[in-house]
This record gives structure tokens, sequence and C-alpha cells, in this order.
């Protein structure tokens, strides 16, 4: 029978983005090349002159660190198995020993790290904190630029996939035409960028940073995309409308109607009249309302009390993995050696890089400073694009999403994929992009 949900969980619902951690202290080390400081009467903090330099980035984890990370993961201490055959209790105990063997024994994180500092970072200072990315110019001197925001518990590794096929698109099966500028920040608090030192940090002051990096790029017209808090970022930065930003794509849209959220709220039956395509939105809802949030409620209610996560790798990959049941049971498959979309590398380049940069609390406090509610139309004007991917915490329906943005540019409902899209299907998500930002070049 339904079971009415407590007063934490509907103020969750209402106004919390709960859907979308990790690390100890290391002895890694950034290297910067740091040129002389450029500073302005800048539009970060008008009548002050702020530091706007840009300055490049890469990171180096020391031998020591990674040495510390096998060794706690070889002494981890291990809970009783679970008492059901399926993941109803949580991360299965013999999914988290397999990651666990694979990651202490065979696993390389200096492979990425290669890969990481092949590509042109940088860090800038933008409202007082440290904004690290990646900024890959296309050599198509008409590319379209775009910034790429990612979610938790993802990370900048979700977005590598799709950097050459975006900048490069004839090496890919796309035309000259289709070239994309591609930065990818990490987001405050997360991998490489600073963590805030005080309070404030939500989507939307964020999305008010993401457009002073791209004019301090130089770049007078681009566009945006996201998913998970990325998406949350990507639609703040359309409702705040700088006139630089032609439009958004977002893979995990904001266009759930009003009538549909009270009815899942109040955990009443499928609402009569629904389409199909509706019916199956709603009961993914209902399924994650009632089942996936609890990783959610801790981080947005208690961030500081996560210190199990950022003392323990295991416990650290446990609560990555435990998101939503569509993405474990994929990640659970790649360590039977059943890869779909993703690889076991895939899955430990993301976790060691919470791990390395001890940012389990730090990302986990956007949970805590978001007021907004995630799912909620947020009368977005700005031309908007969608790609419903089967897989994600719901795929959204196109009737839904006309009413949500009713300046829709695009629609998809690809047939495979789920809540990481550039991660999981690449070439997916570039060919999306390609056809949503053609009418802005």
């Amino acid at each position: 029978m339904p079971v009415a949900r407590s007063s934490l969980y509907v103020r969750l619902l209402a106004t919390s983005a709960v859907l979308v951690s990790m690390g100890l202290p290391i002895a890694a080390r950034a290297e910067t090349v740091q040129p002389a400081a450029a500073t302005t009467q800048s539009q970060d903090a008008p009548g002050q002159a702020v530091d706007t330099s840009i300055r490049p980035f890469q990171f180096h984890a020391s031998d020591e660190a990674l040495a510390d990370l096998r060794r706690r993961i070889a002494a981890t201490k291990w809970p009783s198995r679970e008492l059901v055959k399926d993941a109803t209790q949580g991360v299965q105990l013999e999914t988290m020993k397999k990651l666990a063997d694979y990651w202490a024994n065979d696993y390389d994180w200096r492979r990425v790290e290669t890969k990481l500092n092949a590509l042109p970072q940088f860090v800038t200072n933008i409202d007082g904190v440290d904004i690290h990315f990646i900024h890959v110019r296309s050599k198509n001197k008409n590319a379209l630029p775009i910034i790429i925001t990612h979610g938790w518990p993802g990370s900048i590794i979700e977005q590598m996939k799709v950097i050459d096929p975006l900048t490069n698109p004839t090496a890919h099966g796309g035309a000259a035409a289709d070239a994309f500028d591609v930065v990818i920040p990490s987001l405050p608090g997360y991998g490489f960028s600073g963590k805030p030192t005080e309070l404030g940090w939500d989507p939307a002051r964020i999305a008010r940073a993401w457009t002073i990096l791209m004019k301090r790029l130089g770049y007078t017209r681009f566009v945006a995309q996201g998913g998970d808090w990325g998406d949350a970022v990507t639609e703040q930065m359309a409702v705040q409308a700088p006139p630089e930003l032609l439009g958004i794509h977002t893979n995990m849209p904001g266009a759930v109607p009003d009538d549909i959220q009270k009815a899942l709220d109040a955990h009443e039956a499928v609402p009569a009249g629904l389409s199909a395509d509706e019916k199956r939105a709603y009961d993914q809802l209902d399924f994650f309302y009632s089942h996936g949030l609890a990783y959610a409620q801790e981080m947005q209610a208690r961030p500081q009390t996560l210190y199990g996560i950022e003392d323990s790798p295991i416990g650290l990959a446990s609560w990555m993995l435990d998101h939503d049941a569509r993405s474990y049971e994929l990640i659970a498959r790649v360590f039977d050696d059943k890869s779909e979309g993703l690889t076991k590398d895939d899955v430990l380049d993301n976790i060691t890089l919470y791990w390395l940069t001890n940012t389990a609390v730090s990302s986990a406090r956007l949970y805590w400073e978001n007021k907004f509610a995630f799912f909620a139309p947020k009368g977005i004007k700005i031309p908007v694009a969608v790609s419903a991917f089967p897989d994600e915490l719901y795929q959204a329906p196109k009737s839904w999403v006309e009413k949500a943005f009713p300046n829709l540019l695009y629609y998809s409902r690809p047939e495979k994929g789920g809540h990481f899209a550039a991660w999981e299907q690449p070439e997916t998500l570039t060919n999306d992009l390609r056809q949503a930002f053609r009418p802005l070049r």
C-alpha cells in the first residue's frame, strides 16, 4: 500500500535538486604555470580590481598518494553480505569486492592522468574561487563555443569522450560546419576547482560564473549543455539569459508539470489521461522518489557528516555507485565483464579523481546550497534543445518538454543511454548537439 512521504522528503522534493564524494588529504601536486597576474575593473566585482589571469594547469598525483590509496583498499573492513539477491538493500558486496580487486591490482591512474594533461587545462579565479576548466579550440575558425557542465557523481571525466568529436567533427563522421570550441569546467568544490570558503555557491551563482568565464575567454556568443547538476546550472544560465547565450541543451530537463509533481508528492496512482510516454515518465519518477533518494537526502541535509567517504576509498566508491538503480545496474555489469558503454577504467577514473582531490564533502555541499526545485519548469524563454535518454531518471515526454520550453529548438528520444549521456553514449550526444545547434550558428 502507498506509504506517506516524511516531511523531510516532501521538503526535499519542493526545494532541492535531490537527484543527481569522497577523498582524503593527499600528497599530490597541481602544477601550474603562472603568468603575471592580470588585474582589471571586471564584471566579477564592479568597482573592484580583480585577478582575471588564466593560468595553465596540470595535475600529477604523487606516488605516495597512489600507494596510500592501494593500502586503504587492501585494509577495507568489509560488511556481511546483503540478505537479498538483488540491490534493494544497496550496493552489493560481490560487486564491491570485484571493484576493489581491480582498483588495487590492475587499475592505473597514470593512464588517465596522461590523457588529462595532454588536454589544454587552465585555472582562473571567479568570485573568489579558482575555477578549473578544459578548453579545446577547434581548428575551424567558425566553430561555435559551447560550455558543458557535469554533475554528481560525475566530473570532467564524463565529457572527455565528446571533446574530439565536437572540436574535430570531420574525423568522426561530421561536417566541418558542425565544429565547436569546447569549454568543460569543474564545478566549484569538485575535481580540480577550488572549494568555496563561504556560503552561497548554488546553481544560480555558478551559472553567473560560467558566463563570466566564457566572456573572459573572449567569446561573445556561445551555447551551453548539461545534465544532472549540469542541467541545473545550464537552466539557470538560460533563466539569467545573458545576451551572449544563444541557447542551451540538456539531457535531464526540468519539465515536470505542476499537477504531475503534486500527484508524485502525494504518492498517488498514475493520473488518468496520460499518454504512454507520460505514464512511463511518471512511473520512472515515482520509482526514483520512492527508492532512489537516500544519498541526496543525506547530502542535502547533512553533507558534513560524510566523514567515512573522505577516509575510505571503498566507502567512496559504494556511495558514488548508489546514485540510481539503472546506472548501478550498468556499472555492476561492467565489473562482471559485461561492458555496455562504460569500462572498468571509466568508472574508476571518475572515482579516483574524487579521491585524489579530496572532494567528498565539498562536492556534497552543492545539495545543501541548492533551493531550486530540480524538475520544475523555470520559465525559460531562450532556445532549448532536449535529448531524452530512456534510462535517465525520467525520459522527459515531448508533451511536457514543449510546455516547459516554449522556444523548443530540438527534441530527441535516443534508443540507448542513461544518466551519464556523454560518458555512456558519446556518439549519440555528439550527433544531437550538432543537429540541435545548427540553427543558432
